[in-house]
């Protein structure tokens, strides 16, 4: 039906390049890319009219494809509980695919102009030990980028575009993350060092020195668009928009204010003038953000699937799930966080409860479930750990541990394959098919190092193991009932 429609184009000419970003997928160009334009429209292109932003695919050309015959804008559509509005945003002025041009990435990392490099590649994206947050020197990226100097994951070509800047006597760029992580700017900072310590010490000490990570904490749900959207999207404009993103109304970006000081006033745009929350310390942010939302996204999202509930939205609609993830924040989650200044975090949870019920936001389980490896030290062990070390009790987020283990295992309750997205998937799956019955199966994954420390594979073992079998025996609804 595309075939006869025009595509977008630009209606003012692409700002300059000041911004690369790794990773060019829906969220960034929901989240980030917004407020970056926000802050050029905000200071009257005074100091604005040089953060324009060069994409970046690692990994396929999809991306590009979609942008490059549009003038690399697109459309975000805003799905509130009331209805939708569109916007065009034209802050990209191009994108490239490493995997096709590898040196045009460095050229374009090594340019004096880009001052600020942003990444949204996913947690297994950095290539790193989730359990240490140290670099996993055995991943085949990291093998392969060691060995030359076109490098293939986020970090080689951080660290690879650093080590030209130097060389040609330029400051470095703030490394600026937006990914899901905890800490995730000194997580970055670590992994990037580790990296360029076996490479040149002398870079190293350089970028340790010189550059800067700041941590960030990074909301607004963004769900998958689906060929339906893009179709209704066109019979509503008249025009094809190929990368067409969705999202909610919310957003909140909390970013500390540590960029490369030798850019003075130029280091980064007027992120405040556009409502980031600019800070010293992101920790209390981030910990609220990662505990009470992707947590709870988790938690829904695994037990959900398995209930037979597509969304989120669904899933919450069911009275059973809301109770659920109500109890989860009141008894579980908040107990083991500081409240981040001037936020009350009951009135956080009712928030989020809010967005999760939002019918326009259709944020699918399975989707929330992919990586499941890579997220759950993160979202939900942290929060385990803290609160046993206070021996506090954590039913429902050991059921929530369970209920991955089950997915991971590749088999519903039902017995119907599941479609596991996850680094780690075939390994999990192994482990599954060798074990012996719940209790093994449960101690097999327990011993996945990556994932789980052992004193706290230890501590969780009893507990998860009952979850585990009360879910396979009773089934999702009994067993979160039992709860109450």
């Amino acid at each position: 039906m595309h075939a006869d429609l025009p595509r977008l184009s630009r209606t003012n000419p692409a700002p300059k390049a000041g911004i690369v970003h790794l990773g060019l997928g829906a969220f960034f160009r929901a989240f980030g890319a917004i407020y970056i334009e926000d802050a050029i429209k905000a200071s009257g292109n005074t100091r604005g009219d040089d953060w324009g932003i060069i994409g970046v695919s690692l990994q396929s050309p999809r991306m590009h494809d979609q942008l490059a015959p549009q003038d690399f804008v697109y459309t975000a559509q805003e799905l509130g509980p009331e209805g939708e509005s569109l916007r065009q945003v034209e802050i990209i002025r191009d994108v490239l695919v490493a995997r096709e041009n590898p040196e045009a990435v460095l050229a374009a990392m090594a340019d004096p102009a880009i001052r600020i490099v942003t990444l949204t590649v996913t947690e297994k994206g950095y290539c790193h030990d989730p359990a240490t947050g140290r670099l996993n020197t055995d991943h085949p990226d990291i093998v392969h980028d060691l060995k030359t100097a076109l490098p293939v994951s986020a970090p080689g070509y951080l660290v690879r575009a650093l080590a030209r800047r130097r060389a040609a006597g330029q400051p470095p760029f703030t490394v600026l993350t937006c990914d899901n992580l905890p800490d995730n700017g000194r997580l970055v900072r670590r992994i990037v060092l580790d990296l360029a310590e076996r490479l040149d010490p002398e870079l190293a000490a350089w970028i340790e020195a010189e550059g800067r990570f700041p941590a960030t904490m990074v909301d607004r749900i963004v769900p998958a668009t689906k060929p339906e959207d893009v179709d209704a999207l066109a019979r509503k404009t008249g025009c094809y928009d190929a990368a067409l993103v969705l999202h909610e109304p919310f957003r909140q970006w909390v970013v500390e204010d540590d960029f490369v000081p030798a850019y003075g006033a130029d280091a980064r745009p007027d992120l405040g003038a556009a409502g980031v929350e600019l800070v010293d310390s992101v920790t209390a942010f981030e910990h609220m953000k990662l505990r009470m939302l992707n947590g709870t996204h988790s938690a829904l999202a695994y037990l959900g699937y398995l209930a037979g509930h597509e969304t989120v939205a669904e899933t919450v609609a069911d009275p059973l799930f809301a109770r659920f993830v109500k109890d989860l924040w009141l008894r579980e989650i908040i107990p083991s966080l500081e409240a981040p200044p001037g936020t009350d975090l009951e009135d956080y949870a009712d928030a989020l409860f809010a967005r999760y019920v939002n019918p326009g936001i259709r944020h699918r389980t399975w989707q929330i479930a992919m990586d499941g490896s890579q997220k759950l030290p993160q979202r939900i062990l942290g929060t385990v750990h803290d609160n046993l070390t206070n021996g506090r009790n954590c039913p429902g987020l050991c059921l929530a541990i369970a209920a991955w283990m089950i997915y991971v295992g590749g088999t519903d309750l039902e017995g119907k394959p599941i479609d596991v997205r996850d680094p780690l998937s075939e390994r999990l799956q192994s482990l599954v098919r060798e074990a012996d019955g719940d209790a093994g199966e449960v101690a097999a994954l327990l011993g996945v190092t990556e994932i789980f420390g052992p004193k706290l594979a230890a501590a969780l073992e009893p507990s998860v193991t009952s979850a585990y079998a009360a879910l396979k025996a009773d089934g999702v609804r009994n067993t979160i009932g039992a709860l109450s």
